[in-house]
């Protein structure tokens, strides 16, 4: 693994470290490429504040300094500067408005709830409802339709515990959707050593049949989670029992 577009700060509130250490760990670990994709700021304008995002006040310090670690280390790595967004269809046309200023490269679509932050369903949580699974597919498709997005990153976050056959009627479509859009979809490593619901096997079978193709994501929010080998080589089962095509890095 050479690549990972898939990292976070501590402006998030919910990852530790300092971007200098995440940069040199990752050279540590043999790393060629480095994306920094902290949870994006959003500007709700009904006054709600998220506790899992950076605040839209603290964007440009988290521009400033991934660039300049981008040139302190450009003889060592290749630093690349993105955000993990959201598909919050109310606010999402003034999120392209706060981020049109920025050098960013790229967005992740990481679609966690339903509707907006403050008044949808965390798609993680056990549920055997089919409608938060058909609205978080719906959103999902409609921002790749977009064409905002680089990847789709844990994909398989719903913890559906409905029929299977709902479960495969509404992902094997989103899968299509990704594949038809030329939108790798990812395997998770913070899903698997956190004891996750995802890598989903339901999800990686319909991938199997569907061949989208497929991107690791490291989704660091520690700085020892930067590298693991035991979930490296996981994946990398999931991509041969499956045979995905795996990219081991993106264009941006």
């Amino acid at each position: 693994m050479i690549a990972n577009y898939h990292s976070h700060t501590s402006r998030c509130h919910h990852a530790t470290g300092t971007q200098r250490e995440y940069v040199e760990k990752a050279i540590e670990a043999g790393y060629k490429i480095w994306g920094f994709s902290d949870h994006t700021p959003y500007p709700f304008d009904n006054g709600y504040v998220s506790g899992i995002r950076m605040l839209p006040e603290e964007l440009e310090g988290y521009v400033r300094e991934t660039l300049d670690l981008r040139d302190e280390y450009k003889d060592d790595i290749e630093i690349h500067l993105g955000l993990e967004v959201e598909y919050f269809p109310k606010h999402f046309e003034a999120l392209l408005r706060l981020t049109e200023n920025y050098p960013i490269e790229y967005f992740l679509l990481a679609q966690h709830s339903t509707n907006n932050d403050y008044d949808g369903v965390y798609v993680g949580l056990p549920t055997d409802d089919e409608r938060i699974l058909a609205q978080y597919c719906s959103q999902v498709i409609t921002a790749m339709d977009t064409g905002k997005f680089l990847y789709l990153a844990h994909p398989d976050l719903p913890n559906f515990t409905g029929d299977d056959r709902i479960y495969d009627q509404y992902m094997r479509e989103l899968i299509r959707r990704a594949k038809a859009r030329h939108m790798p979809v990812e395997i998770n490593f913070l899903g698997m050593w956190d004891g996750r619901n995802y890598p989903d096997a339901r999800f990686w079978k319909i991938a199997g049949e569907e061949q989208p193709d497929v991107i690791l994501g490291a989704d660091s929010h520690r700085v020892d989670r930067i590298w693991l080998p035991e979930c490296e080589e996981r994946a990398k089962k999931i991509v041969a029992e499956k045979h995905l095509n795996l990219l081991t890095t993106l264009p941006l």
